[in-house]
């Protein structure tokens, strides 16, 4: 069956997505702020949720059309074929947002929608009341400006959460970000990569996965694995493939931090995610970081100075980098930061590339500075 495809994503990271969905195979139909709409089927839910690494979610997109009155809404919602998705047994439930259109009242909306598709269902099944104690199918209407789109989520669970991060610490970077931020440095598996503020460690964690070739949603399930029009054999054969598709490589992956309990984090969180041998963990002041090679990336997300007595720890990892840069200008520095003047304090010259980039909802920029190249 042919179907529509949007994966979401945080505001900045929708090139990053854009490449995964055409590394998998798939024609990309548009590409609008924070969505990357593409067409697939039944094997595309499959794949791109287990494959995904810098979405936020994969939606089924229902259909698209203009509503002004909650008339329209109903009837292009009730002609809309749930019969070939929502079983008679399925659980569904609507959620939706409204922005500067003339249906605002969301819970109305989503009322409208609801009865719809039970109005449509119980004209398809001959039912009038549904035990919904099936598998779980939750529908979206989002208005804006007049024009609704709904979708289904097939991933249930946010695809950041890929299961491995069972110990976090204050303000993490999620892991959909951290492979965003991976990706947007060109970094490959046969250089050095340095995190020397690993916190959690989620940055070493993801780009040990990447080296690896380990697909972000192997050890995590979906929504969409329990619906009846997706055979199952296809989860099997995907899981499968992406299995024998994990390479056994040496890297050089490094992490490391001042606090211990960060540090622990890091390395049970390493573990769960199967990488805990591929990266160097050491608990160590940012002063003390050498560089154990050359032409090394250092990817970076330090505090931002938002908490009291920040301020000069952040002084300490921009001085720190500095002299780091000073000793090894051949290595490039990554830095996501919500500090605007960062740029002022580190590498000692302006960037060569900004991004910016929406870490929840904290506005940041992502300073690119390039080293320089090895004679």
């Amino acid at each position: 069956m042919r179907l529509k495809l949007t994966a979401t994503a945080a505001f900045g990271l929708e090139a990053a997505v854009k490449r995964e969905i055409t590394k998998l195979g798939y024609e990309i139909e548009r590409v609008e702020d924070g969505k990357i709409t593409f067409d697939g089927d039944e094997r595309a839910i499959v794949r791109s949720n287990l494959n995904l690494r810098c979405a936020d979610r994969v939606l089924l997109r229902m259909g698209e059309f203009h509503a002004a009155e909650f008339e329209e809404l109903f009837q292009n919602v009730k002609g809309m074929e749930w019969e070939y998705l929502i079983p008679p047994d399925g659980r569904f439930t609507v959620i939706g947002t409204s922005v500067k259109s003339v249906l605002h009242s969301v819970p109305a909306c989503q009322s409208i929608v609801k009865k719809a598709i039970v109005e449509r269902l119980s004209e398809a099944y001959g039912m009038e009341h549904f035990p919904e104690t099936g598998a779980e199918y939750t529908v979206k209407v989002s208005m804006m400006k007049d024009n609704a789109l709904i979708t289904v989520d097939t991933s249930g669970t946010a695809l950041h959460k890929r299961g491995y991060r069972n110990k976090a610490v204050p303000a993490p970077l999620k892991e959909t970000m951290a492979a965003a931020l991976i990706d947007m440095s060109f970094w490959k598996e046969d250089r050095i990569l340095m995190d020397p503020c690993c916190g959690s460690g989620t940055i070493a964690i993801e780009a040990a996965m990447i080296g690896k070739n380990i697909a972000p949603g192997l050890g995590r399930s979906f929504a969409s694995e329990e619906w009846e029009f997706i055979d199952p054999q296809l989860w099997k054969e995907e899981r499968k493939k992406a299995y024998e598709e994990i390479r056994d490589i040496p890297l050089e992956i490094y992490a490391s931090d001042v606090d211990p309990r960060s540090m622990a984090a890091a390395k049970e969180n390493a573990a769960d995610a199967g990488v805990d041998l591929d990266i160097h963990f050491k608990q160590i002041n940012i002063t003390d970081v050498k560089a154990p090679g050359e032409n090394g990336i250092i990817i970076v997300n330090p505090p931002y100075g938002r908490r009291i007595g920040e301020e000069r720890a952040i002084k300490t990892i921009y001085d720190s980098l500095n002299y780091f840069h000073e000793d090894n200008p051949d290595w490039s520095l990554f830095m996501i930061t919500a500090d605007k003047n960062a740029e002022k304090y580190v590498w000692g010259r302006p960037a060569d590339r900004r991004r910016k980039l929406y870490n929840g909802n904290v506005e940041t920029c992502y300073y690119q500075f390039h080293g320089e190249k090895i004679k």
